[in-house]
């Protein structure tokens, strides 16, 4: 019908016909472990839900009423998730040109997944293998020799929570799209009466995914936990100790950041290659509006910001927390050991119930961002101050809980003003996180100076914009660090002066007290991973409204609240760098104590004077660089090829300009899906063999030279340097990469010129350089540091 139309050219505007878009697949696609359980009977659903429960609940109660608690929290939490779902997809979704928008992008985010989760899949079963083999060959401590713990079973032990990480990962990933993806046309839906209301129903949209993450990491990492110690009989004589206990759960942290670098590197390509493509040809050749319907490559973008920030950060915040809880609970069982305190469950459960907590009060915090009674479409008050109150009273309920469950679970005779310390150090956590939330904000938010100066430096072209983009971020490096290192050396300090002593009467609460830190700056995690999701699904319902042609009283309010989602994903990923900092410090010294157990040699320091370590060293700090390059140049090929195609739909298309002609959406979707599948394997790989191959070659170079611990002890400064590279230039490129937006953003308000002036060229120019920095490399790194010190866990065994 409509080639007729076209061939006898009487084709009006597309404004006059229905607004319709093509779907991109026919029948949505649901998981095939979804698809069993609904075709279940509700009451055969419900028995085995119970008989579910009624499992967990009995290895808790075997294992310690602390895990009865989490698991109460953890199940009341996901019951508040299911009444945010229902609340959320009971808005309406607006007139049937959004609906198809935004159906045709769940098509694509679902049909990504379920390819790039096929591939991530196959790849952790190989390395499931690899690691089997592994712990199959390798020495035992002495402490699981005499508890008559087999190779056999470690490496079943290993193997089993590496899978249970990777697949507790994935269905966290899982979460974060589902709901984005149907989220986002309510939002744009609800924009078009007030608001207060899309800001509401953004906000509880993430606030379900962010309760999810949390509470699987909390729960996970539980459930192993009670299961090992019924199953191994822990604490019986002759049986594990249960301060040995937590070096069992490593492989789960392993397995959630080994999911969680692919997601985040193959969702940042995607996402990222996309709105390079449809930005430089659409906006700066063509001159149209960002998100208009004309552009080929927009629905490639809209799906990008569902894979790549709402699967990838649900992947990256549940990957933290699970390495967090693991390394302070081996923490918190070597220094229990180590002062001989007679119960030290309540040192090495600590990090799960502070976890809880936090699904509480961020649940509070979620529920406090109402939508008040204003009619009309303009703003009342400034989105962030919003998201800014509910934050305020998150961090004063976490203050709150956190010093309560201090009392609760660290108070021992031995020391009796020791959980006062350790309250302290975890205030300090606290006021880390906010500083760093402040910090990012300051740098990305256009309300600040150094965003209007970059705005400003746009006026005089696009190499002037390039230098003072780089110049800013650069320069936002520095006061990140002065606060982590105050954080570290206070929380350290509090620690060691708690009283705790070992046999020698030395004091030994330092490490436990950072550990204590890093649970602080993680205990508002929900409510933060909640200001992220809110950017990408307030992104996509500016895109839907644009799409559908509303009016531009609606365009304008989600054009507020994409720019407040800017910096809300901006200073997640501030927290995200600040909290890989403290967890990474702290796995490096459960590594340092897992090698000193493995090789029964005390191993407290590295020596960087040693030349092969100075150069385990230099290897760290390359790796780090190498891994951005491969991160940045995949999505500058991929970006390539989508220009290619939308310059190529342009020119066959004339008709496209004048609405005439349909582009064609699917095939852009089709180029950005399978490169960034193709591209995501290279850095990825280069991230887990590099530290094994590393330790390995010094290995047996210090098997002939007779030094037995020179493997661990270049793999250790190997991870030192790393780290260290690490969160500077992810630091570096978050920020670099929030300000270029952002500054564009500011221009698009009418600001110097406003849209399509020179200055706003200049702006998309700097705009394109910032995309792979934030949003594919630096977010990767934070991942990429916490996945080097897990996989060091891991494989301490062949270092040795």
């Amino acid at each position: 019908m409509m080639d007729e139309d076209v061939e006898d050219g009487n084709l009006g505007p597309y404004q006059d016909r229905p607004r319709t878009f093509p779907t991109m697949r026919s029948k949505p696609y649901t998981p095939l472990i979804l698809r069993i359980l609904m075709g279940l009977n509700v009451r055969v659903l419900i028995i085995l839900l119970l008989l579910c429960f009624g499992a967990i609940f009995y290895i808790g109660a075997c294992t310690s009423p602390i895990i009865v608690f989490v698991f109460s929290i953890c199940i009341i939490s996901f019951l508040f998730a299911i009444y945010l779902t229902k609340w959320v997809l009971s808005k309406d979704e607006g007139p049937p040109e959004m609906v198809q928008i935004s159906d045709a992008i769940r098509d694509g985010a679902e049909g990504y997944f379920r390819t790039q989760y096929g591939t991530i899949s196959k790849m952790a079963l190989l390395l499931a293998l690899v690691i089997f083999g592994i712990y199959l060959f390798r020495s035992m401590t002495p402490q699981q020799e005499s508890s008559g713990l087999g190779r056999s079973t470690s490496a079943c032990i290993t193997v089993a929570s590496f899978l249970l990480g990777a697949l507790c990962s994935g269905i966290a990933g899982y979460v974060g799209m589902w709901v984005s993806v149907r989220a986002n046309v309510r939002v744009a839906s609800a924009a078009r009466r007030s608001a207060r209301e899309a800001l509401q129903v953004a906000v509880r949209a993430g606030g379900f995914s962010a309760i999810i993450v949390v509470g699987m990491a909390v729960i996970g990492v539980a459930i192993l936990y009670a299961t090992f110690y019924v199953w191994l009989g822990v604490d019986s004589p002759g049986s594990l100790k249960v301060t040995d206990l937590p070096l069992l759960l490593v492989g789960y942290g392993f397995g959630a950041s080994f999911v969680a670098l692919f997601a985040q590197l193959g969702g940042g390509i995607y996402t990222k290659a996309a709105d390079v493509g449809a930005d430089l040809v659409g906006k700066v050749e063509q001159g149209i509006p960002e998100d208009d319907p004309r552009n080929p490559a927009v629905i490639a973008d809209l799906v990008g910001d569902n894979v790549g920030d709402c699967a990838a950060r649900g992947a990256d915040l549940f990957e933290s927390i699970a390495a967090e809880i693991i390394s302070a609970m081996i923490l918190g069982g070597t220094m229990a050991q180590r002062c001989k305190i007679e119960d030290p469950s309540g040192f090495i459960l600590f990090p799960l119930v502070v976890h809880s907590f936090d699904l509480v009060v961020s649940s509070v915090g979620i529920l406090s961002v109402r939508s008040t009674r204003d009619s009309g479409v303009k703003l009342i008050e400034d989105p962030m101050a919003i998201l800014q109150k509910g934050y305020s009273v998150t961090i004063f309920l976490a203050v709150l809980t956190f010093g309560a469950s201090t009392r609760w679970m660290l108070y021992t005779e031995q020391a009796p003003s020791a959980w006062f310390n350790f309250a302290l150090c975890g205030l300090v956590g606290i006021m880390t996180a906010y500083a760093f939330v402040w910090i990012t904000k300051y740098y990305t938010d256009y309300k600040h100076e150094p965003v209007r100066t970059l705005a400003l430096s746009s006026s005089t072209g696009h190499g002037t914009n390039i230098i003072a983009g780089i110049s800013l971020g650069l320069e936002s490096t520095a006061l990140p660090v002065l606060v982590i290192s105050v954080a570290i050396v206070s929380a350290f300090w509090l620690g060691q002066t708690s009283g705790l002593i070992d046999e020698t009467g030395n004091p030994t609460g330092g490490l436990f007290g950072t550990a204590v830190a890093t649970m602080g700056m993680l205990s508002t995690a929900a409510y933060v991973l909640t200001m992220d999701m809110f950017g990408p699904i307030a992104d996509n319902a500016g895109g839907i409204v644009e799409m559908s042609q509303q009016p531009e009283s609606v365009r304008e309010i989600t054009d507020v609240l994409d720019a407040v989602g800017n910096t809300t994903k901006a200073t997640t990923k501030g927290f995200a760098i600040g909290s890989a900092a403290l967890a990474s410090f702290l796995l490096f010294s459960a590594y340092m104590d897992e090698v000193a157990a493995f090789a029964q040699i005390p191993f407290r320091e590295v020596d960087i004077a040693i030349p092969e370590v100075f150069v385990g060293g230099l290897l760290g700090s390359m790796l780090i660089f190498l891994f951005s390059a491969w991160a940045c140049s995949a999505v500058g090929r991929t970006a390539q090829e989508v220009v290619n195609e939308v310059r190529r739909q342009f020119i066959e298309r004339p008709g496209i300009m004048e609405y005439k002609e349909k582009p064609d959406y699917g095939r852009c979707v089709a180029i950005v899906a399978s490169a960034s599948l193709r591209e995501m394997i290279k850095p990825g790989a280069l991230a887990i063999i590099s530290p094994i191959v590393v330790g390995f070659l010094f290995r047996i170079l210090g098997h002939f030279t007779g030094h037995p611990l020179l493997g661990a002890k270049v793999v250790a400064a190997m991870l030192m340097f790393a780290t260290v590279s690490g969160i500077l230039m992810a630091l570096f490129l978050n920020t670099a990469g929030g300000a270029w937006d952002n500054a564009k953003k500011f221009i698009e308000t009418g600001a110097l010129g406003g849209k399509g002036s020179e200055c706003h060229k200049a702006a998309i120019t700097g705009d394109t350089v910032g995309d792979p920095f934030k949003d594919t490399a630096g977010p990767s790194l934070h991942v990429l540091i916490k996945m080097l010190a897990t996989i060091t866990l891991v494989m301490a065994p062949i270092f040795l």
